[in-house]
């Protein structure tokens, strides 16, 4: 019986353990990362799946795209009018940096507030 509830806990630990959303060449990322302990998981490594990439706009909406990064630039404006959703499953370095998911909530970028509220700060 103690086995099963050790187990239980584990998962439940597990499931709410901290993760870094980003890229391994970021140098914001890999700061949130030293600060956090937290996993990362590198988007252009591991493409984001159309349901977190959907629960991420439900959070940031038109704040998840990055239109200050050199991707971003270097798209033409056809491109640049297109569907975000489908910008940033094509080109995951579109997506600002980084993402942080705790307990089921996401936050937005590694800033002061964000650290503060994490308990970093």
């Amino acid at each position: 019986m103690a086995r099963g509830g050790f187990s239980r806990g584990l998962a439940e630990k597990e499931a709410n353990a901290m993760k870094i959303y980003g890229l391994k060449t970021c140098d914001t990322c890999r700061k949130a990362v030293k600060t956090s302990g937290a996993a990362l998981v590198d988007v252009r490594e591991n493409p984001l799946t159309a349901a977190e990439l959907e629960r991420f706009w439900a959070a940031f909406g038109e704040a998840l795209v990055n239109r200050k990064s050199t991707t971003w630039r270097g798209l033409s404006e056809a491109e640049r009018a297109g569907e975000p959703m489908a910008l940033l499953a094509e080109h995951p370095t579109l997506m600002k940096r980084p993402v942080v998911e705790r307990d089921g909530q996401l936050w937005l970028g590694w800033g002061p507030e964000v650290r503060a509220e994490l308990g970093f700060a």
